[in-house]
């Protein structure tokens, strides 16, 4: 990556203070984490394939890169791309039991890595890196399970597992989120918002200091056995729509993120 890339990188949120977004650092942007068990070798390998396949979705914003057969052959050599790896005990300060060694205790694998390395396996991959600050997104969702329903607002007592949900699933592509506060929405109701126009939409989240809107809603579905999700986003004058069904709602949150990414990062329709 050309070193001006790196420096606009990082300039963009001194540039442009009033900006609702997040310029990520070169540090965190070629990096990720995964979840093991104990610090051994055998799961320290399947760390790294998981760590190669975040890292790629993060720094390029495209969640299809991991579905394409080429990757297959470089999850083989996941341990080759890393420039360095710390762990992390996730069980930290809490005594070992007798019959449970340091070797199955948790940890958090950090990988690190050189970004002329990833940008390499990216144009390999027939993907590019996204530069790009990444922008606050204020999410306009409704929520319906049987009887109960609601729109997601931050003094929105029935969402609280929900918006802390969404932000996890925005953390790992460097993403935040935002919600709408009740008197934002004015006469959008629950109805009105499923069919709302993007560009209102839009608007309202700049009012509030976002840079884009995010729509959707979720519902329960006994026969799906999980929540069904729809997404909606524009971009340049195109409203994306994309769904998910039958998952938990932390998955449905993580698949509005991905698309979310995967669009404004100029990779298309998700």
């Amino acid at each position: 990556m050309p070193g001006i890339s790196r420096f606009v990188v990082g300039l963009v949120g001194l540039l442009a203070p009033g900006v609702a977004a997040h310029a990520a650092t070169i540090p965190e942007l070629y990096q990720a984490q995964a979840i093991v068990t104990g610090t051994g070798e055998v799961n320290r390998q399947i760390g790294f394939r998981e760590c190669l396949d975040k890292v790629l979705v993060k720094v390029s914003g495209d969640q299809r890169l991991t579905q394409k057969p080429e990757i297959l052959a470089l999850r083989d050599k996941a341990a080759d791309f890393v420039q360095s790896f710390r762990y992390h005990d996730r069980l930290e300060g809490i005594p070992i039991h007798d019959e449970q060694g340091t070797h199955d205790r948790p940890h958090d694998l950090t990988c690190l890595y050189k970004p002329a390395v990833i940008d390499k396996l990216l144009a390999q991959l027939g993907s590019r890196p996204w530069l790009g600050a990444r922008p606050l997104i204020e999410v306009f969702m409704t929520a319906e399970q049987g009887s109960r329903h609601f729109v997601l607002t931050p003094d929105e007592e029935r969402g609280n597992a929900m918006r802390e949900s969404f932000a996890n699933a925005a953390a790992p592509l460097l993403m935040r989120v935002s919600f709408p506060k009740t008197g934002q929405l004015g006469e959008l109701d629950e109805k009105a918002l499923a069919t709302a126009d993007m560009g209102k939409l839009d608007q309202l989240a700049k009012k509030a200091g976002a840079a884009r809107a995010l729509a959707g809603g979720i519902v329960w579905s006994d026969k799906e056995l999980g929540w069904v999700a729809d997404w909606r986003l524009a971009d340049h004058g195109k409203t994306y729509r994309w769904q998910v069904r039958g998952v938990s709602f932390d998955e449905a949150f993580r698949v509005a993120i991905r698309g979310a990414a995967q669009i404004l990062s100029g990779h298309g329709q998700p």
